[in-house]
């Protein structure tokens, strides 16, 4: 059997690139070498590249006609699958996915509607709404719209949660606990959408559920209890280390039941595919979901190759076993 071909795509259009990069080199690690090919595609504003194996210094740029590259004896080379890893825009927000689909590409985890949906927070949790899964009551705004402090605050109370509707890993999100704060943390989180939401707060342990579809069957991987040193799980908690990780999360068997099930419900509910991230508030033993990622951080010291461990399956079974599922997709 011949080996297939698989691109590791990294990098992206925002921030988050960096985080990116260490969970595409971690991914690209892990594949097995028996089994695959296994390619380095950074995807930037400026440019897509292509590294071969020998991580040479010359960077060979990707056809977007249909995603290939011209090695140096004129070779075209295709890939079987692209792993997709990037945070962010484009690859978890459906744009790329659907490119690929377009092109005939095959690439690992949810399609581009269940990535677009899952980007947007308040369409998601309208969506999950309907499968009878909470979140905290919110006020959504356009930017340009009128921002009614007062009635905004007595809707919601105080202290309230100022976040992007659409952004990932904690850029832009602000607590707010004074109303003379509000406007400000709304100009800051429509530095990162045009579209923000202002939540009520949630006054419980935030818990991060990794739920992933392996070997054909919807699995939750672990409940990693989260202990921000800052107030709440922002971008430096998430990237930086300035929170502490618990996994298992400190609950009774009945709550991680209860969780376990409302995680695999909004994973299901969705047509999810691939890895996901699911962030909640846990209050009185409910689970309020906050939002789900599809494409959550992958370096060694991220929260799903964590759970991955402690739960039992190898990173290189993990990754291979979507490699599979990529490979066995319909054109």
């Amino acid at each position: 059997m011949s080996k297939k071909h698989v691109a590791v795509v990294m990098g992206g259009y925002s921030d988050e690139y960096k985080v990116s990069l260490k969970s595409g080199q971690l991914i690209y690690d892990s594949l097995d070498r028996d089994l695959y090919h296994v390619y380095k595609v950074v995807i930037l504003k400026e440019e897509w590249y292509f590294l071969d194996e020998n991580e040479n210094e010359n960077k060979r740029s990707i056809n977007k006609g249909d995603f290939s590259v011209t090695l140096d004896n004129n070779e075209v080379l295709k890939f079987d699958a692209c792993f997709n890893i990037i945070h962010g825009t484009p690859g978890e927000n459906g744009i790329l996915q659907a490119y690929w689909d377009a092109i005939g590409q095959k690439y690992t985890g949810c399609d581009f509607y269940q990535s677009a949906l899952t980007f947007n927070k308040k369409d998601t949790l309208a969506v999950l709404s309907k499968y009878g899964i909470p979140s905290a009551k919110s006020v959504y705004l356009r930017k340009g719209e009128n921002i009614n402090v007062e009635e905004i605050i007595n809707e919601l109370g105080l202290p309230v949660f100022v976040k992007p509707n659409q952004s990932g890993s904690s850029l832009g999100i602000s607590k707010v606990k004074e109303r003379s704060e509000l406007i400000a943390a709304t100009e800051i989180a429509f530095k990162e959408d045009d579209e923000i939401l202002i939540e009520s707060f949630l006054d419980g342990m935030e818990v991060s559920v990794g739920v992933i579809d392996f070997k054909g069957e919807t699995i939750v991987l672990g409940i990693t209890e989260i202990v921000p040193t800052n107030e709440f799980f922002d971008y430096e908690a998430k990237y930086e280390g300035a929170s502490e990780e618990i996994t298992p999360a400190r609950i009774d068997a009945e709550t991680t039941k209860r969780v376990e099930e409302i995680a695999k419900r909004a994973y299901n509910s969705l047509g999810m595919s691939g890895f996901s991230r699911s962030e909640f508030i846990l209050m009185d033993g409910i689970p309020y979901m906050l939002e789900m990622n599809t494409n959550p951080g992958f370096s060694p010291a991220s929260i799903l190759p964590q759970q991955a461990k402690i739960y039992g399956i190898s990173i290189k079974d993990l990754c291979g076993n979507e490699v599979e599922k990529a490979l066995q997709k319909r054109n």
